[in-house]
């Protein structure tokens, strides 16, 4: 099962990630980007990318484990990458954080490294994120323009905001202690992998025919 965080930059996904690693059994947590992150990475590249973490997702799957990945792919580009519906479930999070925060924690993390202009294509991103997150007629044009032509939109391009298998939790950040964002984390693994053994998973194999 690929468990998925995704967000902006400067969310929080990766030191969520971490930060429950030792609290799950038999799940392995990587970061989207360790793979290498080239100069001119773009949507292209993500989408690519994103197959490319499926398929390794796939791998732990055969020995029985789950993936948990951070990284900027939201759900729409998870299952439209090719390998989707073979993965036996998929479960996203959207790891949110109020704009100011994020400007912060960018100012912090990478001073000096983003203009103005750099910061609010990020926050435009978060915003676009939450709008994807909601409904999946928001905008489709930021993830399907210009793809990776192995991409398959039309799984779920026809669906509405009402097809329970369009499903985000939204995790908000802003203001919490990390160990309770943690707690946050913990259960909604804890509960979707519930929801995956007792066939409520909306996204449990098969999904893209449900």
């Amino acid at each position: 099962m690929l468990f998925k965080l995704t967000g902006s930059s400067c969310s929080g996904k990766t030191t969520l990630a971490r930060s429950v690693a030792d609290r799950l059994q038999q799940v392995a947590v990587h970061d989207f980007d360790e793979v290498g992150v080239p100069e001119r990475a773009d949507r292209h590249w993500r989408h690519r990318m994103t197959e490319h973490w499926v398929r390794r997702a796939l791998e732990y799957q055969g020995r029985g484990i789950n993936l948990l990945l951070t990284g900027q792919s939201p759900l729409g580009e998870v299952l439209a990458a090719p390998s989707a519906p073979l993965l036996d479930g998929i479960a996203v999070c959207l790891v949110d954080v109020a704009d100011e925060v994020r400007r912060d924690r960018l100012a912090v993390r990478d001073a000096g490294r983003w203009d103005a202009d750099a910061v609010d294509a990020f926050l435009g991103w978060a915003a676009w994120h939450r709008g994807h997150a909601q409904d999946p007629r928001h905008r489709p044009n930021v993830i399907t323009n210009g793809s990776w032509p192995e991409m398959v939109w039309h799984r779920w391009t026809g669906w509405t905001a009402e097809d329970p298998r369009w499903c985000t939790h939204l995790l908000d950040t802003t203001g919490r202690p990390l160990g309770k964002s943690v707690d946050q984390v913990q259960r909604w693994v804890t509960g979707q992998r519930d929801a995956h053994r007792t066939g409520q998973l909306p996204l449990s194999h098969g999904w893209p025919d449900k």
